[in-house]
């Protein structure tokens, strides 16, 4: 049974011969004719894949993308301590990078679309989850390198790995000037590149390569060496594993605390922005009817607390809901009525359609003729709320929301509000993404 088990579990059964994959692993570093012709090609082919938002197109740059080469060429330099074959991947890795950043930059540069799409900010954020990819990743491509028969893990380590996109992203944060972009986006190239590195080190040496070098101070140099680089790339990524955890918690204890308080008294809500990086946090929410005393509203605000919800801020829109002795007036002054005397379902009747009148608009129509000048945007809702002030004050606002297939830029979004204002004649606009 132990011969079964170790010979099911043997890493060794089915190993290249180690001189016959070191030469080959060599020969994949340089990026000089070929290789860098395939990775030029390979980062446009990302980059417009990037810039489309297409998952299709960016798969297709991984798989023809080479820049794994000097990366294993690292790890394998490490693992046999070939302090010269490190200096050439290293080499070959930085002339890779900068080219990567380069085509790039330069793409995103010319190209007309500057909007960040959900591919490009999904790269922008790296966290724990980043580090466990690219090591377990690697472990599985640097095990294919040494096989006899290569088999199917390199194409799927080349996706999972992910290191042509990251790459491109920092291009479009230097084109764009976004740097926050360029520097997450650096990040997770970087924790790709170094934990990658890091695992064929490891099979390296469990497989028992030979060592160029013997003496004791190169091997400490390359374990402290290992040890500073993994403590450099794990705490900044398990902070922000840390904060995406806490972030998303927060969402969490505001949909329960939404439900339990609000949904489950039948009050239909109509708007909710959050907002988690402000101090304190904030919820702001709008019902379409049911107003809140200002008791009220502390109350709820103590409540956080009870969901997890601490140094939260609860705001909360009022809507002015039916004021039916102001409308009784206005209707009685359009119609005339001077001799005329209504029965109370007829005054009901015109209660309702001037209140409709008033708050609300043709939004089908509208969202037609958005479509037309703005085609991203997908749904619209527009309407009139009155607002009380303490001083027992009001004031009418037209409040629009919208959601779009992507974020408007500063400049759309201007276009559009000032479009708004002048098909609907009204001066005073607030607009609110979904």
């Amino acid at each position: 049974m132990k011969n079964v088990i170790d010979e099911t579990l043997n890493l060794h059964y089915g190993q290249e011969d180690k001189h016959k994959t070191l030469e080959n692993v060599k020969k994949n570093i340089s990026f000089k004719g070929a290789n860098l012709w395939i990775l030029a090609c390979a980062i446009i082919v990302a980059s417009v894949g990037l810039n489309i938002n297409s998952t299709a197109v960016i798969i297709g740059a991984m798989l023809i993308s080479p820049l794994m080469g000097p990366i294993v060429g690292s790890g394998f330099a490490l693992g046999i301590y070939d302090f010269e074959l490190l200096k050439r991947s290293l080499r070959n890795l930085l002339v890779a990078t900068l080219v990567g950043l380069s085509f790039s930059a330069l793409y995103f540069y010319i190209s007309p679309f500057k909007e960040a799409q959900s591919e490009i900010l999904s790269r922008t954020s790296p966290n724990i989850y980043d580090v466990l990819i690219a090591f377990f990743g690697g472990v599985v491509g640097v095990i294919a390198v040494t096989r006899v028969e290569k088999g199917n893990p390199i194409p799927g380590v080349a996706i999972a790995t992910a290191l042509m996109p990251p790459l491109c992203t920092a291009g479009y944060g230097l084109a764009t000037g976004h740097y926050r972009f360029f520097f997450g986006s650096l990040y997770l190239y970087s924790i790709n590149c170094v934990f990658i590195c890091i695992a064929t080190y490891a099979i390296v040496k469990f497989l028992k390569y030979p060592a160029k070098q013997t003496e004791i101070k190169h091997k400490n140099r390359v374990k402290y060496g290992i040890t500073g680089l993994v403590i450099l790339m794990l705490v900044p990524s398990a902070y922000f594993a840390y904060s995406l955890y806490y972030q998303q918690k927060f969402k969490e204890s505001i949909n329960t605390f939404i439900e339990k308080e609000f949904n489950a008294e039948g009050t239909t809500l109509i708007y909710k922005k959050t907002n988690y990086n402000s101090n304190p946090k904030t919820i702001e929410l709008a019902f379409l009817s049911r107003r809140f005393t200002p008791n009220e509203l502390q109350k709820l605000n103590k409540d956080l607390n009870h969901y997890g919800l601490d140094n939260t801020k609860l705001i909360i829109r009022q809507d002015s809901g039916f004021n039916l002795q102001n409308i009784k007036k206005d209707i009685l002054n359009e119609v005339r009525v001077s001799d005329t005397i209504l029965n109370e379902k007829d005054i009901h009747i015109k209660l309702l359609e001037a209140q409709i009148a008033k708050n609300t608009f043709d939004n089908k129509q509208i969202l037609k003729e958005t479509n037309a000048i703005f085609p991203v945007i997908t749904s619209l809702s527009l309407a009139n709320h009155t607002f009380f002030t303490d001083t027992d004050s009001s004031f009418t606002k037209t409040i629009l929301i919208y959601t779009a297939k992507k974020k408007l830029s500063t400049n759309d979004k201007e276009k559009f509000t000032n479009w708004i204002k002048q098909r609907l004649m009204v001066t005073s606009l607030e607009i609110h993404e979904e």
